[in-house]
């Protein structure tokens, strides 16, 4: 992978963040269009890092939400902040466990595995269907909600299921306001990325990857950048336009990997 490769995956990651399309599924599309020849957990890493940048952009956006959710968890008082942060806390409890007892197997499946990827897609496709058939109410995100919301979580860390599809997809069907699902499902990746980004640096990840670290800072960059561009206005576009839409492109781009795969 070369300076110019990192730049073009910084900027798909940027993009496909904020949009229930899988940004790990076009990444893995992208790597594989672009001859990236990494090991897996190499191209896991790099993958890592980029949604680090994202979750960095996401901070900046939500700065004002994070402000007072932080306000008032220091009021040390059982108030509203306080319930979303044990709600995101909650919502967490899968993905780490299944990242914990399963990092070998997922990073298998990070090494452009664009047939695989193809199929998730189609089950993004048919998850984002369905949410679209779902009516919209005021319902907050309860605390059972947000584990089921954190099962879909864990089960999108693999590529191709979109984690923001999956995610408000599955608030949604269970009846929750699509804004307020929007607005959870952005918040509950952000603790996740922190805590990979951390423990990849205490057990030396990080720094023994053969991934030089020009590639990674550049894709770093191009990611942080392309991230608060898009997203201020693409989580507009989740809240306003019809699930649907995605649906069909997640449907159209994963029949694409699937003929593409078996073209090869």
């Amino acid at each position: 992978m070369d300076v110019l490769d990192a730049v073009i995956l910084g900027i798909i990651q940027g993009l496909t963040e904020f949009l229930p399309v899988s940004s790990s599924g076009h990444l893995e599309l992208g790597k594989a269009l672009l001859g990236d020849t990494s090991l897996p957990e190499e191209s896991l890493l790099f993958t890592v890092v980029l949604h680090f940048a994202t979750a960095l952009s996401t901070l900046v956006v939500f700065r004002k939400d994070v402000f007072e959710i932080v306000g008032g968890l220091l009021s040390f008082k059982w108030n509203e902040e306080t319930q979303f942060s044990l709600k995101i806390i909650i919502s967490m409890i899968p993905a780490v466990v299944v990242g914990l007892l399963f990092e070998e197997q997922l990073e298998a499946l990070f090494g452009g595995n664009i047939l695989f990827v193809g199929f998730m897609l189609l089950i993004t496709a048919l998850l984002l269907w369905l949410a679209d058939k779902a009516k919209d109410t005021g319902k907050k995100v309860s605390y059972p909600n947000a584990f089921v919301i954190g099962v879909s979580q864990a089960i999108a860390m693999l590529p191709g299921i979109s984690r923001s599809g999956a995610t408000i997809s599955t608030s949604v069907l269970l009846g929750n306001d699509k804004t307020k699902a929007a607005r959870f499902s952005f918040l509950m990746v952000v603790p996740l990325i922190f805590g990979k980004i951390a423990k990849d640096i205490l057990s030396g990840e990080l720094m023994e990857s053969s991934t030089s670290f020009s590639i990674l800072a550049v894709g770093f960059v191009a990611a942080f950048i392309a991230g608060l561009v898009a997203c201020t206005w693409m989580i507009s576009l989740v809240k306003k336009s019809k699930l649907s839409w995605f649906a069909i492109y997640c449907f159209v781009v994963g029949l694409a990997a699937i003929i593409f795969a078996y073209a090869q």
